[in-house]
């Protein structure tokens, strides 16, 4: 008779991750004692920055939350802004605003599965041995990731941090030259993505076959695969509009994690690429749903590995996505503007809500503002903070089905797990309140 394991592993902190996690497991004769995912990343005082900042601030500080998904907080702020003030913007400028948020999309979903996963399906550590064996794989990777930094750069005035996006619209716009240029290399990256979507199916054996329910929350549009804009959607418990994103994420507090953790209608739900295409598979482009039959991909699906070939479907109808969008911007004409133009902004008390989808899931800014224009209160919830709880949900659910297998491989199945999520976690840590008695 086999004997039960006994093992404990303790990593220290998940590599190939953007902040520090740990994962602590101890199983003795076949019990599992112990299976956490612990986030020991300090906070980080964003929401209580840009209290007493001016409107027209927010969005440039806010944007340092995060060096990857910096365009997307910026637009969560702006859109804060301007539903609090009553600012709207033009359809151009919505149009390039969608593209802007489809550039940070392909940028941080290219690195992630080429330099952080694709070296788990190569049983190798790193992208660096890579470099050498697959060197054409990589640099297919790499033309992907420059694209969508120079496409960064050309709508926002640089790749991270945006400069040209402000209330009411842009400072500078790019030209149409610029845009026809791009929508040029846009169409030449498609071939490298159908190369890539056959080095991932190739090393799916690579990914365990593990299921476990749950709930899924994103941006819904009826118009359009939602990223931009849209209603708060749940799997569970259908739609609501975003200023009423707290009944949705319900932040609570558990004794293993800085950050906050938050849950709905279950005890966890997800939310990122493979919530997105659960929830609006119907409304991705033609080459992205074909992408995604490649992989026998359907909603609702409930692997969280398969994030990662969600993500690869989401680059895909990025890319489509945006040739239509610079189509119909040349077909309307583009509009010129002077460059550092400031829109006109009548400044005003009120409170408002943004909601963006950033790679890795939904993102909400809420900020009130006094006559003034000043900030008095702010809330931003990050997508990495609401999947904290499914993470470790995950994991629980996964160790049980892997016990035969050595400790080592074990320990890799559950990186490979939290790596799937992408997390982003040191972006992720809402400050949990310590009360001295």
């Amino acid at each position: 008779m086999k004997d039960k394991p006994s093992f404990n592993i303790e990593v220290h902190h998940v590599t190939r991750v953007e902040g520090h996690g740990n994962i602590y497991v101890n199983v003795k004769n076949g019990t599992i004692e112990r299976c956490e995912w612990a986030i020991s990343e300090a906070p980080r005082f964003f929401e209580a920055m840009v209290v007493g900042r001016q409107w027209n601030e927010l969005h440039h500080i806010t944007s340092r939350i995060c060096g990857i998904c910096s365009i997307g907080h910026t637009l969560a702020s702006l859109k804060a802004t301007e539903a609090a003030m009553g600012i709207t913007i033009s359809e151009q400028d919505l149009k390039l605003r969608k593209l802007a948020l489809h550039a940070e999309n392909m940028q941080s979903h290219i690195l992630h599965l080429g330099f952080l996963v694709l070296p788990d399906l190569m049983d190798v550590g790193s992208v660096i041995p890579l470099a050498s064996t697959h060197p054409n794989e990589v640099k297919t990777v790499l033309r992907v990731h420059r694209l969508a930094n120079e496409m960064s750069n050309m709508i926002c005035g640089r790749t991270t941090h945006p400069q040209r996006l402000l209330p009411g619209g842009f400072s500078k716009i790019p030209t149409m030259k610029e845009l026809t240029a791009l929508r040029d290399r846009l169409k030449a990256a498609i071939p490298d993505l159908q190369a890539l979507a056959e080095l991932f199916k190739s090393r799916m054996h690579k990914f365990p076959d593990f299921t476990r329910e749950t709930e899924f929350i994103a941006l819904t549009n009826p118009e359009e695969y939602a990223l931009y804009d849209g209603k708060i959607a749940s799997t569970d418990t259908g739609t609501a509009p975003v200023n009423e994103y707290l009944l949705f994420t319900n932040e609570y507090i558990v004794p293993h994690s800085t950050a906050k953790w938050a849950k709905h209608a279950r005890e966890s739900y997800m939310v990122g690429a493979l919530a997105r295409f659960n929830i609006n598979y119907n409304l991705l482009s033609p080459l992205a749903k074909k992408t995604a039959e490649m992989f026998k991909l359907k909603p609702i699906c409930h692997n969280p590995f398969m994030n990662n070939i969600a993500q690869l479907v989401e680059v895909v109808h990025s890319v489509e996505d945006s040739i239509k969008l610079i189509n119909e911007l040349e077909a309307a004409g583009l509009r010129s503007q002077p460059d550092y133009y400031k829109p006109e902004v009548k400044v005003k008390a009120g409170r408002g809500v943004g909601a963006v989808e950033v790679p890795r899931g939904i993102l909400f800014h809420d900020y009130k503002y006094n006559e003034k224009g000043v900030c008095v209160k702010a809330n931003c919830i990050i997508p990495t903070n609401q999947n904290h709880g499914n993470i470790e949900l995950d994991l629980k659910a996964l160790l049980p089905k892997i016990l035969d297998k050595t400790p080592k491989e074990i320990e890799l199945s559950l990186e490979m797990l939290v790596r799937a999520y992408d997390p982003c976690i040191s972006c992720s840590t809402h400050c949990v309140k310590v009360h001295f008695v």
